[in-house]
């Protein structure tokens, strides 16, 4: 999956700021897909060059011109196209597992240490991920269907958290059981 796909859903049903593309991600997409605002910025340009989104200029009294931005036709094309083609699983490379496995090189407080770092980072994401499902728990039942679509890639990302720390904590059970024999 390209930016440029997760940018097209984002304006498939309402125009944007680039600024207001890039909250949606770090609000809700955070789950699933991370881009920074001058990856938004950079990618809006290309895809305002190649023709799948437009964009308008909106004069504001006080404050620096807007610039709005909306998918074009042929931007729609381009989203029904890519989403007709199967997707496939997206390829690990994971810093932490290729730690893991040189574990044995080192002394297994260092890998203790790493572990215990990205349970941390883990836990936090994940306590930020259950804060928004009760939002959407609040309403589930009045949630349209593009509200329900989001909320299931949270619950995926909430999975996806708790996965993380369960597998750490697997491995910090067997690094600590190493480390003190």
């Amino acid at each position: 999956m390209a930016l440029t796909h997760t940018i097209l859903v984002t304006l498939a049903t309402e125009s944007h700021t680039g600024y207001e593309i890039w909250k949606t991600f770090e609000e809700t997409l955070n789950c699933f897909w991370k881009a920074t605002q001058q990856q938004i910025y950079r990618e809006l340009g290309k895809m305002e060059k190649n023709g799948l989104v437009k964009s308008e200029i909106i004069p504001q009294k006080g404050r620096p011109d807007k610039k709005l931005y909306s998918i074009t036709e042929q931007g729609q094309i381009e989203l029904e196209e890519w989403m007709s083609v199967p997707s496939q699983p997206t390829v690990i490379r994971e810093d932490l597992l290729v730690k893991i496995r040189a574990g044995a090189l080192v002394n297994s407080e260092i890998i203790i240490q790493e572990l215990t770092h990205r349970h941390q980072i883990h836990q936090q994401t994940l306590i930020s991920y259950q804060q928004k499902e009760k939002d959407f728990l609040e309403k589930i039942d009045a949630l349209n269907t593009s509200d329900y679509c989001l909320y299931l890639t949270l619950k995926r990302g909430i999975r996806f958290e708790q996965q993380w720390i369960e597998w750490c904590d697997e491995a910090l059970d067997y690094f600590n059981s190493i480390k003190n024999n």
